[in-house]
């Protein structure tokens, strides 16, 4: 691979100086490159190859990405932001295309990059917490008017917590690697919890709960912070942007900042779930959310929390059963820690589940 030549299909001007890793992202490969422009400053982009195997239409992936950042940089124009900070801004490829795709069939993109802010992947404080929380909300409320049918699913059924429940069931019934048996107690408290997993897709069948646009993976990681100001930037990582619910990035936000330990803590009996945390990001999401959710989207914000803890320990667990085969493990019972991690984080939610909605109730 020769990232000169990569870089050399965008239209970026100027002389490569330099190419190197960047980033801890484990999905894409992601390369920093320094071009010296041709009044000799010198300038970053980014360059990313699309991981082929996540991602199985990395053109639709793309179209996507372009309708997306086009509909938001209007309207941070139109809120007098800026918009090459603001957003992400791709880099044309030679032929006018939003991607080049090499010999080898693998589809690259160049991006602006966005100087004089970074990602944390630890929050410092509430305010680091409130910022990213009221981000997401800003995103989701400068989309709400775009048609979310037309965007396409880059990894269809994401959500569909029924479908992933169905899915652990047949490996159960298969423990094809005879793993069942040791991890019984686990395998009941999902079990225990079926229904919940149809509380949110029924909503949408019924017409109750409005698609929009959302991003689907709401981590802490994913939002620039401005070194000067301390505000939340620009929103990353908008591979999974597609058709779904706002509760899905509310409740993974949740799953994924509030946690009193990492996701693969091999104690579970650490892990659990921060209501301080909790309000931080309810304060800052709601301080935007709340003029465009409806009714029975705030009803099932702290629910949403709940339901997608659940559906990460069914994958988890399900991947267990099925021998690791989707989730990359370091050690033997990575994806078991994992799952049981999920499931003591969803059993702290549930102690505190009434003060989660009387939080809910303050801010909304």
């Amino acid at each position: 691979m020769d990232l000169a030549d990569i870089a050399g299909q965008f239209c970026i001007p100027g002389s490569l100086i330099e190419a190197a890793p960047f980033g801890r992202g484990h999905i894409n490969d992601t390369y920093a490159v320094s071009f010296r422009q041709p009044d000799g400053a010198l300038r970053r982009y980014i360059l990313q190859r699309i991981n082929r195997f996540v991602f199985k239409d990395p053109a639709a992936l793309m179209e996507n990405l372009e309708r997306v950042t086009r509909h938001l940089r209007r309207k941070i124009v139109a809120a007098g932001g800026d918009p090459l900070r603001e957003t992400l801004n791709l880099v044309p490829a030679l032929d006018q295309s939003a991607y080049y795709r090499d010999t080898a069939g693998e589809y690259w993109r160049a991006l602006l990059f966005i100087e004089g802010a970074r990602t944390y992947e630890e929050a410092e404080s509430p305010a680091h917490i409130y910022q990213v929380a009221r981000a997401f909300g800003i995103f989701q409320r400068q989309l709400a008017d775009f048609p979310a049918v037309q965007l396409h699913e880059t990894i269809p059924y994401f959500h569909d917590t029924p479908r992933r429940f169905r899915a652990f069931e047949e490996a159960l019934q298969r423990d094809t690697f005879q793993r069942a048996a040791a991890v019984r107690a686990d395998i009941q408290f999902l079990a225990e919890r079926e229904a919940d997993t149809r509380v949110l897709v029924q909503g949408i069948a019924r017409g109750v709960l409005p698609l929009r646009v959302t991003h689907n993976d709401t981590k802490f990681n994913n939002v620039m912070i401005d070194d000067h100001t301390g505000a939340a930037l620009c929103i990353l990582d908008l591979d999974t942007v597609m058709p779904g619910l706002a509760l899905y990035d509310f409740g993974d936000a949740v799953r994924s900042s509030a946690a009193l330990a990492a996701e693969d803590e091999p104690d579970s009996s650490k892990a659990g779930f921060s209501l301080e945390i909790f309000e931080s990001l309810a304060h800052g999401y709601l301080d935007v959310a709340r003029d465009f959710l409806t009714p029975p989207e705030l009803d099932l914000l702290a629910f949403s929390a709940r339901l997608i803890t659940l559906e990460q320990a069914i994958r988890f667990l399900g991947d267990y059963l099925n021998g690791d085969i989707y989730y990359k493990v370091l050690r033997p019972g990575h994806n078991l820690e994992r799952a049981r991690t999920q499931i003591g984080m969803l059993r702290d939610i549930e102690v505190h589940f009434e003060a989660m909605q009387a939080i809910i109730s303050k801010y909304r």
